[in-house]
């Protein structure tokens, strides 16, 4: 079989797959890429959940003998959920690229059926045994929109995100690294052209303009931290209690974009605009029954509760103060500072309704990040009850 042919097949069998969008390119290395990855590096702009080493990213044979090609793919996913969210308590809500099952999971699963299919169709043993696949999804080494953009599935914006013709940048991707020469696809031209909506409504300034960003400042990379979120952040957040698409919605290409091909993610109201106030007290069982499929599980039960703590303060929710009182008893002392922060939020107005509970736990409270909220929540209650 030739090889021209042998993509024209796979490229057949990833459309039965599901797979929306699929791309070849060689597996030359991604050098033009070192500068800036080392540059971000030195400026503290990574998020530290990045592949830590540089070269393995822009060198597919550092991790495998001998690559040829890359397949790229991307798989479109919802923007919209066709439920009526209701308005009975206060919610929060999970970032679009999160809903449904852990992405992670729906690309494995389609690239390892894609393998298989070329196995399957290999025209005899000795080819089979002869070639060789590495799935990844995000995260392996290699850097997704760098290897979607050369595999002409799209352009790298000035989010720094993949966007595609067809689907905007509300795609999910994923790579096969193989020792199987395709003939390469055409990359995508740059095509933003002088917009720059992203980066004027990007709450924090993360985004630096040329597809980099300072990841630190980004907001998703907030409701992903373990310890007490910057107070600079706490009201950027608002209701988000997981990642951020700010810079995806106001994004031309992504206007009327949504798209159900993926039956697995589809969002459920009360996974992805969960009621705040329950998540305060959940158990760990409860919280990976209602929560352990999605991507957004996997740093854990603490940051989601935190950021549930600032969302019920963003919205005024003064009729959760029992609850959130209730983690000023919690073992953990993230949830107990974030918990005193969202209690002066919340009873600014009426300093007299908290301040001698907080006071109560200054005199037995041992964690100096505690401490420090404690002090500037009380400093602040006190100025405003002598101005009542």
């Amino acid at each position: 079989m030739g090889l021209s042919n042998l993509k024209e097949k796979i490229i057949a069998e990833s459309k039965r797959l599901g797979i929306d969008k699929i791309g070849f390119t060689t597996a030359e290395p991604f050098a033009e890429l070192k500068e800036s990855l080392v540059a971000q590096k030195a400026a503290g702009h990574t998020s530290g959940f990045e592949h830590p080493n540089i070269d393995e990213r822009l060198y597919p044979e550092l991790t495998f003998e001998n690559p040829q090609s890359i397949i790229a793919i991307a798989l479109a996913y919802p923007t919209k959920i066709n439920e009526k969210v209701p308005r009975d308590e206060k919610r929060g809500q999970f970032a679009r690229a999160s809903w449904g099952i852990d992405y992670h999971d729906i690309l494995k699963d389609r690239l390892t059926k894609l393998i298989h299919f070329i196995e399957e169709i290999a025209e005899d043993e000795k080819e089979t045994e002869n070639w060789r696949f590495a799935p990844q999804v995000d995260t392996g080494e290699l850097v997704d929109v760098a290897v979607a953009q050369r595999a002409g599935l799209g352009f790298i914006g000035r989010n720094g995100l993949l966007i595609t013709e067809e689907y905007g940048s509300f795609v999910y991707l994923g790579e096969i690294i193989t020792n199987i020469q395709f003939e390469p696809d055409e990359p995508k031209p740059f095509g933003c052209g002088d917009c720059t909506r992203c980066i004027t409504h990007c709450p924090t300034g993360a985004l630096l303009g040329d597809g980099k960003m300072d990841a630190q400042k980004c907001l998703s990379y907030q409701t992903q931290t373990k310890g007490m979120m910057p107070k600079k952040y706490r009201k950027q957040i608002h209701n988000v209690i997981y990642g951020c698409d700010i810079c995806q919605l106001v994004c031309p290409y992504n206007q009327g974009k949504d798209f159900h091909f993926h039956e697995e993610m589809e969002p459920s109201i009360d996974e992805v605009r969960p009621k705040l106030a329950p998540m305060l007290s959940m158990s760990n069982k409860e919280f990976k029954k209602q929560f352990g499929h999605l991507a957004g599980f996997w740093r854990g039960k603490k940051p989601l509760q935190r950021n549930a703590l600032i969302a019920l303060a963003n919205l005024g929710g003064r009729e959760s103060l029992v609850k959130i009182c209730k983690c000023l008893e919690d073992p953990r002392p993230v949830i107990r500072g974030t918990a005193v922060w969202s209690i002066g939020e919340l009873t600014k107005k009426h300093p007299e309704q908290a301040i001698d509970l907080l006071y109560e736990l200054q005199e037995t409270e041992t964690d100096e990040e505690v401490l420090t909220e404690l002090t500037e929540t009380l400093t602040m209650l006190e100025t405003n009850k002598k101005k009542a």
